[in-house]
């Protein structure tokens, strides 16, 4: 796999990419039509080819993969251009601004047999991916309910609102949390910056388990706030992003003759692996490539994604009204 690696994009994020995969030894090319991306792939990458035309890398037979991080409203095109030229792919998320152009994209990569991944780096992080461990060894108990809030003050897009910028992270987490899709989903928030892009969401899912869950994204917030909070019958969950935490808590609400008793405890902080969360997932497209198998984002759990965002949407745009989701 050593070269065989092409990053479309080095902008905001797209430099990321270009750091780990010219520091995994497998960058062959990165592609930026700004002479300000090319400069910075320069830095990112000494020594690896920088082009402006994104047919100089689809045209690169040595090219094995393509990693898209460019504007969201380009992720379809550009995914099918790359799957048509016999690249596999990966995607930052969204895969796609239309649930039907992600299933396009999707049998477009079966057909092919190539890998499409998209990037929720979120999975792939090792406080997370021990957060999946406690919850699958019944040390929570059954999961009631689950929140994460994702706030900040920027980065404000004028392309995609924040639902779709901000909350995909926490779909896919929490989707693989609960192992299921959400029957139902509303949605509700405030367009105060760009007219109709919606800077601040509340979003509820509701599962046939009986599970609930919120997410609160905003990009309009005084303070950076990444946290994500399981609430089990037993005990309870907390993870924090900006303070990498991640604390059992031993509280719990146990139901007596006389009523909801709340049991509180101590909070215990649980160990995590300090990899680079973007490492793993530069990784995992490496891997997935390499043996043919999909990797743990792949197409289909984009599209688990994209459906929940597109009904998160039409509740929006609807002032609020639930949307229910088609029986799997």
């Amino acid at each position: 796999m050593s070269g065989s690696i092409a990053v479309i994009g080095c902008g905001y994020w797209g430099k990321n990419l270009v750091r780990n995969f010219h520091a995994l030894g497998a960058l062959r090319v990165v592609c930026d039509a700004t002479p300000e991306g090319r400069a910075e792939a320069a830095r990112q990458a000494p020594g690896v080819a920088v082009v402006p035309e994104v047919a100089a890398v689809l045209g690169d037979p040595e090219v094995a993969g393509v990693v898209i991080a460019t504007p969201a409203e380009t992720h379809a095109e550009l995914c099918a251009r790359a799957l048509d030229a016999g690249k596999h792919v990966l995607c930052e998320k969204p895969l796609a601004l239309r649930y039907p152009d992600g299933v396009v994209l999707a049998n477009q990569a079966r057909a092919a047999r190539r890998v499409l991944m998209v990037g929720h780096i979120l999975e792939y992080h090792p406080a997370i991916l021990e957060l999946r461990r406690l919850i699958d060894d019944g040390q929570l108990g059954r999961v009631r309910y689950i929140y994460s809030n994702r706030l900040n003050l920027g980065k404000i897009r004028r392309e995609e609102n924040i639902l779709w910028s901000f909350a995909p992270h926490d779909i896919a987490v929490i989707l693989r949390l609960v192992g299921s899709m959400p029957f139902q989903v509303i949605a509700a928030g405030g367009s105060y910056i760009t007219p109709n892009i919606a800077d601040v969401t509340v979003t509820q899912m509701l599962f046939d388990s009986g599970v609930s869950a919120h997410i609160f994204v905003s990009w309009l917030n005084p303070f950076k706030e990444q946290k994500l909070v399981v609430v089990g019958s037993q005990r309870m969950a907390s993870f924090d992003d900006v303070r990498k935490e991640l604390v059992l808590h031993d509280q719990r609400v146990d139901v007596s003759a006389h009523g909801p008793v709340p049991v509180k405890g101590e909070g215990t902080k649980i160990a995590y692996g300090s990899e680079e969360p973007l490492k793993l997932e530069c990784q995992a497209f490496l891997h997935a490539i390499a043996t043919g198998t999909a990797p743990l984002t792949d197409g289909d759990s984009a599209l688990r994604v994209l459906r929940v965002l597109q009904a998160a949407q039409r509740s929006l745009i609807t002032q609020g009204q639930p949307v229910s989701l088609p029986m799997e």
